[in-house]
């Protein structure tokens, strides 16, 4: 496994300490330069919310999440807040339900966070820290051996829009092959379930998936496929963003508090999953348990966590890109994100703890 943050530091340098980092980054009230958002209370710069839902995904590309929530971390170290989570195949459905205002927070890839951006003109989420990089795969039947062969196959991902989804529509307009999202085109795009996708693939009724592991492990250890494509090959030093964390920006300047805990629990997670890897995988395969009533197999939870990295950071300077590659495939509008990240206080948290700030790569507030 890699781990992208280092533990030079320990989390907690003392509750001054932080306190005077979640101080320093009282700015944070989710606006940006051109769309400001006004605080919909006046309380103080570590006020707290009495609760706090989250929304994450039963995969290993949330395993940050998974893991923390799974061994207490997130709910211990909120404290008096509640945590109350909830579950999600795909981002576009998290956002969803954030808009709805049925949870406050939820890790997302970029695509989703970009529709919800877009979708309100820059008023409803702000991207507050990352959590994954990496562990994505287009996996085929073995006998494909390139793009061509997908040509009036129908190949699967976890929802219409989405990041996986985004990602296969472009690879494939890059190959020469059309995947409209409305009408018919050279290769059929099929958004769904992954668990259902798993279960096609082995029927052979699919010629292939673009999904996050471990779903990616699972068809090629379980359903005997291939990797056609593993994303971090078609990223600069393989580095992009899959998962990271967007807040509801009225929760964010209400409740900066809170917000700041959850990033520290974040935090506190990477540290131990770093300092015990092979707990580390125990603990999220239990947390499947818990949520699927099924876990991994060994092999699968090995191949998914060498495919990934965690870190903090939210990789900003990849965002862009993603944006402008769904604009292309047609499931994103083309929009000014500036003012989509608030990473004041993740920041904060990472200079108390000794660590480099990461970067909004102009896009928001650092």
């Amino acid at each position: 496994m890699t781990i992208t943050i280092t533990s030079g530091s320990r989390l907690r340098r003392g509750a001054a300490a932080l306190a005077a980092a979640v101080l320093a980054a009282a700015g944070l009230t989710a606006c940006s330069s051109s769309q400001a958002a006004t605080p919909t209370t006046s309380g103080a710069a570590n006020a707290e919310a009495p609760a706090l839902r989250l929304g994450y995904f039963a995969n290993i590309t949330h395993a940050l999440p998974l893991i923390g929530v799974q061994d207490g971390t997130y709910a211990k170290t909120l404290g008096s807040t509640k945590l109350e989570t909830q579950i999600f195949n795909a981002g576009p459905a998290a956002v969803e339900a954030l808009f709805a205002g049925s949870i406050d927070a939820a890790y997302v890839g970029p695509n989703p966070a970009i529709n919800a951006f877009t979708k309100s003109n820059g008023e409803a989420v702000r991207i507050v820290a990352g959590a994954s990089s990496g562990g994505a795969q287009l996996v085929v039947q073995p006998s494909i051996t390139d793009a061509a062969g997908l040509k009036g196959q129908t190949v699967a991902s976890p929802q219409l829009g989405g990041t996986q989804d985004v990602a296969l529509r472009y690879w494939l307009k890059q190959q020469g092959l059309s995947a409209p999202v409305t009408g018919a085109g050279d290769v059929t795009v099929a958004p769904q379930e992954n668990s259902q996708t798993l279960d096609l693939f082995k029927a052979g009724k699919i010629a292939g998936a673009w999904v996050p592991e471990p779903w990616a492990s699972r068809l090629v250890t379980e359903g005997g496929g291939k990797v056609l494509v593993d994303e971090k090959t078609l990223w600069p030093q393989g580095s992009f963003v899959t998962t990271h964390l967007i807040v509801s920006t009225d929760f964010l300047a209400k409740y900066p508090g809170t917000v700041a805990k959850l990033l520290e629990a974040e935090a506190a997670t990477l540290d131990a999953v770093k300092a015990d890897p092979v707990k580390a995988k125990a603990t999220a395969n239990d947390a499947l348990k818990a949520l699927t009533g099924k876990t991994l197999k060994p092999a699968v939870l090995d191949r998914a966590f060498a495919d990934l990295t965690l870190t903090l950071d939210p990789i900003a300077s990849t965002l862009q890109v993603s944006a402008d590659h769904g604009v292309e495939v047609g499931t994103t509008k083309k929009a000014d994100l500036s003012g989509i990240y608030d990473l004041a206080l993740l920041n904060a948290l990472l200079r108390s703890r000794g660590e480099q700030p990461v970067s909004s790569a102009g896009l928001g507030k650092e």
